[in-house]
């Protein structure tokens, strides 16, 4: 019974992280370019556990009665989204440029925890999937059965990030290709504006 609880878990975890958004795409550029992949996809990790956590143990409910944190938080995303949206068609639209191009795609390890962080804090849609969804599911559970639960969601994170990132480093040669890099940088850029813009559609 437990195993299934914690398939359960690995199953709805998955289906949340999987689809592509500001985490899965910054961690699949940071595995092309082998530039501190790993860590990257360990914040993201790190950070799934604690939300995750937060939510099976009742932080749904603190976030859902204090809107404003919501709210700012929101604000937040949108401007970093926007910002590193833009950052991404840069080097999209100058990839001609070997060495202006070469010089945007280094990130120091601080920039990539810095960057990693504000990709995953700064975007409401994470709380909402982490903290409300995985605490309200978690709830239909015993007590002594959400251990299990979070064991399996977290096993989902672990599994997919750790994937992604070293499979994007194993595919580094073909996928660092300038054309295929060039095109890369634009979908990250349209991803980034995309989740810009439907943040900014929740504050109307």
């Amino acid at each position: 019974m437990m195993l299934i609880t914690m398939f359960k878990g690995f199953v709805i975890g998955a289906g949340l992280i999987i689809p592509i958004g500001a985490q899965n795409a910054y961690v699949l550029s940071q595995g092309i370019k082998r530039n501190y992949h790993i860590l990257a996809a360990t914040i993201c990790i790190i950070c799934d556990f604690i939300l995750m956590s937060l939510g099976v143990f009742g932080g749904g409910a603190l976030l859902n009665s204090h809107p404003v944190i919501s709210y700012t938080v929101t604000i937040l995303g949108i401007a970093f989204l926007t910002f590193y949206g833009a950052l991404f068609f840069k080097s999209f639209y100058v990839a001609n440029n070997d060495e202006m191009a070469k010089e945007m795609s280094l990130a120091t390890k601080k920039t990539v925890i810095f960057t990693t962080l504000a990709v995953t804090l700064l975007n409401p849609h994470v709380y909402l999937d982490t903290v409300v969804l995985i605490g309200s599911i978690s709830g239909q559970f015993a007590v002594e059965e959400r251990l299990f639960f979070l064991f399996g969601t977290l096993l989902a994170s672990l599994s997919w990030f750790y994937a992604l990132s070293l499979g994007a480093a194993k595919m580094s040669p073909w996928l660092s290709k300038p054309h295929v890099q060039r095109i890369i940088n634009l979908v990250v850029a349209m991803i980034m504006w995309a989740i810009a813009i439907s943040l900014a559609m929740t504050l109307s």
